[in-house]
């Protein structure tokens, strides 16, 4: 081989090598153009379930609040239809009030919280008073003053009790 044919086949090398710099250069700004745009996606899909998360928390705690103010409306709406009266359309007027008041807190997914006939849970119940009968069991709450309502695992008003023994 004569020495231009060595210098030709060396500066082919040279270009030969220079390019595969560049394609390992570019293939690396790809790698990292492609790790940014997952690392980015990543933070968009959590900022959404974060969002979703806020905007459900939020809704509840509203709804708690207002479903709280509206509690004494029922108690009375519940004490109304429990007076005697002669007035047989009165009396089914407000139990059918009732009833619609109790199917929307549900549909809303307000749950009464049970009480009588129950252990006491201080996280559930609120005792007001507490008597010796010996026929009930340790904690039985034996009577419910006011009745306590739970939207999910948030306790919205706690029921007041009285507790045997």
């Amino acid at each position: 081989m004569s020495e231009q044919e060595e210098v030709e086949k060396k500066e082919v090398q040279n270009e030969e090598n220079t390019e595969i710099n560049e394609i390992q250069q570019k293939q690396q700004e790809l790698d990292e153009l492609n790790d940014r745009y997952k690392r980015i996606l990543a933070e968009f899909e959590n900022h959404k379930k974060r969002s979703q998360k806020e905007r459900e928390l939020l809704y509840n705690s509203i709804l708690g609040d207002i479903i709280e103010v509206i509690l004494p409306i029922l108690d009375n709406l519940e004490n109304a239809a429990k007076v005697e009266t002669t007035d047989e359309n009165y009396k089914k007027g407000i139990e059918l009030v009732l009833k619609q008041f109790r199917d929307v807190l549900k549909t809303k997914g307000v749950e009464e919280i049970k009480a009588l006939g129950e252990t006491f849970d201080p996280e559930l119940h609120e005792a007001v008073s507490s008597v010796q009968d010996d026929t009930k069991g340790e904690k039985e709450i034996v009577q419910e003053y006011r009745k306590g309502y739970k939207l999910g695992h948030k306790i919205i008003r706690h029921s007041m009790v009285v507790v045997a023994n």
